[in-house]
């Protein structure tokens, strides 16, 4: 009787001690299908953070230049530097040159921000500004570069001309140095790239007519640097070349002021234009014109000093451009 008593107490321990090996078993099966969101880690269960590596332009690889950037001025270069970079060629005859078929008309809104370009030189020329509801300048104050003097600008049919938009580097100028060979496109960016313009009194604009560098400086002495330096870049960001007369006339001028800079931009698809091979029609340096009427049906006119065919019989006024 004692032996089976101590068997079965045996038998009956084994059996207490496998139902909680079973109980425990489950436990941890049961733990491990917990779902994640009802799990609570420790702080020492969790994994570290690893920070995902920054994609720079070289890696991406859908990563192209967009085209519509805005434009941004490279590293600034003395402007007598980047004049020994332009070409140095004849004026080509003005043949074909129409102020809005070659440049479109006057003024547009290239930018799309909802004012024109006049309007956008204005605002920024100008102090003492009023202006519209929209972006219309009503009046404001300008300080004229070209001469010193302030000119009130009151907008008006008979006052709005006391202050007008200059293009520095003159459109027939331009179209005579190699806009011919841009497209239209290119050339509208042109004529209207605050680059190229600068509000002015009306009246010495109109005296600069189309003049070049050889033929017209501002009367303000002090502002002539800084004048010629912008002909420079708007010549250099748009492939233009200089002619012989204008490129002694730059350099004569820039070297007094060696360390004036020019502000040429980054190229992009719309901007800045790459020179082509197109042929241009250049006057002979041999040639004569007896009378204007033979330089204008040439399509040399006006012609300039140091132009082909320039001569004083044709430049009654000695101002240094014939047949204007």
């Amino acid at each position: 009787m004692t032996v089976r008593r101590s068997t079965r107490s045996f038998l009956a321990m084994g059996l207490v001690v496998g139902v909680l090996g079973a109980i425990l078993v489950g436990t941890a099966v049961a733990g491990s299908s917990v779902p994640s969101n009802l799990a609570v880690p420790t702080t020492s269960a969790l994994p570290s953070a690893t920070a995902a590596p920054a994609l720079t332009p070289d890696s991406r690889p859908d990563s192209t230049p967009d085209s519509t950037a805005e434009v941004t001025a490279t590293p600034d270069t003395a402007a007598l530097s980047v004049l020994e970079t332009l070409p140095v060629k004849g004026r080509a005859p003005q043949t074909g040159y129409d102020r809005e078929e070659s440049f479109g008309s006057a003024w547009q809104d290239v930018d799309q921000n909802g004012c024109d370009t006049r309007n956008d030189i204005l605002a920024r020329d100008l102090s003492a500004l009023v202006v519209d509801g929209g972006c219309e300048v009503q009046g404001g104050t300008l300080l004229g570069p070209y001469t010193g003097l302030t000119i009130t600008f009151v907008r008006g049919r008979a006052t709005s001309s006391l202050v007008q938009i200059d293009h520095l580097v003159a459109l027939s100028n331009a179209w005579q140095t190699g806009a011919q060979q841009l497209s239209q496109e290119q050339r509208v960016a042109l004529a209207n790239d605050p680059l190229n313009l600068l509000a002015v009194d009306g009246v010495t604009n109109s005296r600069k007519g189309d003049g070049d560098t050889a033929t017209w400086l501002p009367p303000l002495k002090s502002f002539r640097c800084a004048y010629v330096a912008r002909q420079v870049s708007v010549k250099a960001t748009y492939a233009l070349w200089v002619t012989a007369a204008e490129h002694d006339a730059m350099t004569r001028i820039l070297s007094n002021c060696p360390n004036e800079l020019a502000t040429t931009t980054t190229p992009t698809t719309n901007a800045v234009v790459a020179p082509t091979s197109a042929p241009v029609a250049e006057t002979p340096r041999d040639v004569y014109f007896h009378n204007c009427t033979a330089a204008r049906e040439s399509g040399a006119a006006p012609v300039h000093v140091g132009d082909p065919g320039y001569g004083g019989h044709l430049d009654r006024d000695g101002d240094g451009a014939g047949c204007e």
